[in-house]
């Protein structure tokens, strides 16, 4: 899934918003990034344009994760 996240700026008053798009979508939700960032050149109070993605099939979950005792791991060094 990927979420396109905005705000738009009005007068001192700033307003989020975010549209959501399928897995299969990332084309529409680059084209609808883009049409926000022709707004924003043309001088319309539209910023913070981004995009990020969570894929629904993960296998674990995201972020760090606790280590137990016997996790020994080193970075090899030449």
């Amino acid at each position: 899934m990927y979420m396109v996240y905005w705000t738009i700026v009005d007068e001192d008053a700033a307003t989020p918003h975010a549209q959501g798009f399928d897995t299969s979508e990332m084309v529409a939700a680059m084209t609808f990034m883009e049409a926000l960032r022709k707004r924003q050149r043309a001088g319309e109070g539209v910023q913070f344009i981004t995009m990020c993605s969570e894929h629904p099939d993960l296998v674990g979950h995201p972020g760090v994760d606790v280590t137990g005792p016997d996790y020994n791991w080193k970075k090899r060094r030449r």
